[in-house]
């Protein structure tokens, strides 16, 4: 079954996917479709809203005689992803309570 995900949850996934490290766009949507059915058009809205925002910068680099975007969190970025952790806690612990009690 799938799940609508809400614009912050995606920001916070990508966020935590680009804080491991520093890669490029298409590796990203490559790293959430793991566990999301999501698309590149998708995505590329959500990382230039990210960067717009001062969470993650961008830097460009040749590869096989082209440049691929990377893109880096900031310090803004990280304490974006805390909050978003602490928010997806919260928000588990939540649905963890109505689904098995307690």
């Amino acid at each position: 079954m799938s799940y609508p995900i809400a614009s912050s949850l995606l920001d916070g996934i990508v966020l935590a996917v680009v804080e491991r490290e520093s890669t490029y766009g298409y590796r990203i949507t490559q790293d959430v479709q793991k566990v999301l059915e999501i698309s590149e058009s998708t995505l590329y809205p959500v990382l230039r809203r990210l960067q717009k925002d001062g969470c993650l910068t961008t830097y460009d680099e040749a590869f096989a005689g082209r440049n691929r975007r990377y893109y880096k969190i900031t310090d803004h970025g990280r304490a974006q992803l805390r909050q978003h952790r602490i928010d997806w806690q919260n928000y588990r612990n939540g649905i963890d309570a109505i689904f098995f009690g307690g």
